[in-house]
């Protein structure tokens, strides 16, 4: 892997960053292979300029602050979602000894127009 390889991976770490700031998963899925083949070159060689490694090595570590913050969400998300889910399929109240009562909801009952 030459100069313009790290640049290539650095610039890649950069369109990454972007992507995942912007919530693009397409993108992200998009770079992917890309990214996977460039860190493959890069941890076949044995000597490199540190500085460069240095580079790297933040860029990598930034993104995956972000993807860890981005899954994190993505979690929150889906455990809200659940929990909508579940308000609207039941009703639970506490009695004076703190024991929960759920009661299941009916579903809407649709009306239907006849002509």
């Amino acid at each position: 892997m030459d100069e313009s390889s790290i640049r290539a991976l650095e610039d890649l770490l950069d369109l990454e960053r972007v992507a995942l700031v912007e919530g693009d998963l397409g993108e992200l899925n998009r770079l992917v292979p890309e990214k996977e083949s460039l860190i493959d070159a890069l941890n076949e060689l044995s000597v490199m300029n540190s500085g460069d490694l240095v580079r790297v090595q933040q860029k990598v570590a930034r993104n995956q602050a972000l993807l860890s913050s981005a899954a994190e969400g993505i979690r929150a998300v889906a455990e809200r979602m659940s929990e909508l889910r579940r308000v609207r399929q039941e009703f639970s109240t506490y009695d004076a000894t703190g024991q929960r009562n759920g009661y299941a909801l009916r579903p809407q009952a649709k009306l239907e127009k006849r002509a």
